[in-house]
């Protein structure tokens, strides 16, 4: 049996307003990597934070499309998970940002702060307990 590498890449969800969620996804600090139309209409997207190696990629499907579902708003998807070194630092920026913090979990084993996207899809940054 050949052994085969693998390497988890990009996370893909579907967003009902393509421009919408380009335009958090920027202002969060992702940057456009690669973009796309499918054969059968839809668009992608693919975002990495400068230097990063994990890629986001969004998927746009008309209500024409054939893969097109609706939405329920961030009830299809759970969350993404992101290791930041300050947490404390992070949520200032999401703050000044004007981004939404939808929860802050300061546990004895536990640091994290999430924002949700247009969608309702919540983001999980997670780092170093403080001492």
């Amino acid at each position: 049996m050949t052994r085969v590498k693998v390497e988890f890449v990009y996370s893909g969800f579907r967003v009902r307003d393509l421009s919408r969620s380009l335009r958090f996804y920027r202002k969060l600090g992702f940057q456009v990597h690669f973009r796309g139309v499918m054969g059968h209409g839809g668009k992608w997207v693919h975002l990495k934070f400068p230097g990063a190696a994990q890629r986001i990629e969004l998927n746009y499907y008309p209500r024409s499309n054939r893969f097109y579902t609706p939405i329920r708003k961030g009830t299809e998807f759970d969350h993404l998970g992101f290791r930041v070194s300050n947490v404390e630092a992070w949520e200032l920026e999401l703050r000044h940002r004007k981004l939404p913090v939808v929860a802050r979990i300061r546990e004895p084993h536990e640091n994290l702060v999430y924002t949700r996207d247009p969608d309702g899809n919540w983001l999980e940054f997670f780092g170093p307990v403080p001492k």
